[in-house]
């Protein structure tokens, strides 16, 4: 794509550019069904005029508007080039990444393309990739560190992503096994007062972690590594007095951990392991008086050496776009009001 101050259709102080989308790629690879893609390039850059003929692109407008145009195709090239096709959301996401670049919000380093195409799992006709920034910061940090915490709102992947990594590592042989905890709480709820076997009370608390697993892993395969015990699926109670070797290991829900309890968990790690423990400390379901370990730690650990905390907001936020403006949402109510999560603060701050 090369931008033409001088072309005849920019007015005074505008800038034109112009793409050829190579014939290998079908352009409703690059605009999208229905000119789906197209449409929300145009909705992202309101003030440029984007105008395509046969396999001809070209944007006028702005001249810093129309060079992130011209790197937002040229980066959606790259990743079309490596077989994955864009989506809308993708797409969204690419003009997300170069604007915060532009503003000076983010440091550059990596493109839209790289966050795009960097494979963690593929299984079952499927990929399992980072979506954002930050999540790609995430899971570099997983390679990199011993020990990663994910803190970030519901449906940043911050789980999933590391189940995804864990799966890698058994498979690339790098671990012997795959441990993964949950705290036995949940949103006011007690396993006691559910009906079963301990066994059966267990099991539907634990449930997220198996859908997950079943997402990468062959499902009849599932039963027989958990009886070879080369995939644990436990309540973190279940991990006092060990020590884990040669695994990677879990933590999910650590909000829900009293301090006492995540410092018993982090002293368990072993030789040749990792340890992934992700939460989100604006849903903490602990009973009154009892302090959060995950709020706690940040402040014990950060800046430790081989220890790295990932930070993830609702701009990473990959379920339904509804979700990521109700975590905000909530954020804006809550700083005005000096709630959390709705609820006044005060005493129960200090408990936790």
């Amino acid at each position: 794509m090369t931008q033409t101050p001088t072309a005849h259709t920019p007015a005074q102080g505008q800038a034109k550019a112009q793409f050829t989308v190579p014939a290998q790629h079908p352009m409703v690879t690059v605009l999208g069904s229905g000119d789906s893609l197209l449409r929300v390039i145009e909705k992202a850059f309101p003030a440029a005029d984007i105008h395509v003929r046969g396999n001809e692109i070209s944007a006028v407008g702005e001249a810093a508007e129309v060079a992130l145009i011209q790197r937002l195709f040229d980066e959606m090239m790259l990743v079309l080039r490596t077989g994955q096709p864009m989506t809308e959301d993708a797409v969204e996401r690419s003009i997300a990444m170069l604007r915060a670049s532009d503003n000076g919000e983010s440091d550059g380093q990596e493109t839209p393309a790289e966050v795009l195409t960097q494979n963690i799992l593929s299984s079952r006709g499927r990929t399992i990739r980072p979506k954002t920034l930050n999540q790609k910061r995430y899971v570099d940090a997983i390679d990199k560190h011993t020990i990663v915490f994910g803190i970030g709102p519901a449906g940043t992947g911050k789980t999933y992503l590391a189940m995804a990594k864990a799966v890698q590592a058994l498979q690339s042989k790098q671990v012997n096994r795959i441990i993964l905890t949950r705290p036995a709480v949940e949103a006011g709820e007690r396993l006691g007062f559910l009906p079963g076997t301990l066994y059966e009370k267990i099991d539907p608390y634990l449930r997220p972690l198996y859908d997950a697993l079943h997402d990468m892993l062959d499902p009849d395969s599932i039963p027989k590594l958990m009886a070879s015990g080369t995939i644990e699926v436990a309540p973190l109670a279940y991990m006092r007095g060990r020590t884990l070797n040669d695994a990677f290991i879990i933590l999910d829900e650590a909000q829900n951990t009293s301090a006492e309890q995540m410092k018993m968990f982090l002293t368990r790690l072993g030789f040749d392991s990792k340890i992934v423990i992700t939460g989100d400390v604006t849903q903490v379901d602990l009973p009154s008086g009892t302090k959060s370990g995950l709020r706690q730690v940040q402040d014990i650990l950060e800046g430790l050496d081989d220890v790295h905390f990932s930070r993830l907001t609702s701009h990473d936020v990959v379920r339904h776009k509804l979700v990521g403006r109700i975590v905000d949402a909530y954020e804006k109510y809550d700083s005005q009001n000096g709630t959390e999560n709705g609820s006044h603060t005060g005493a129960r701050n200090k408990r936790k």
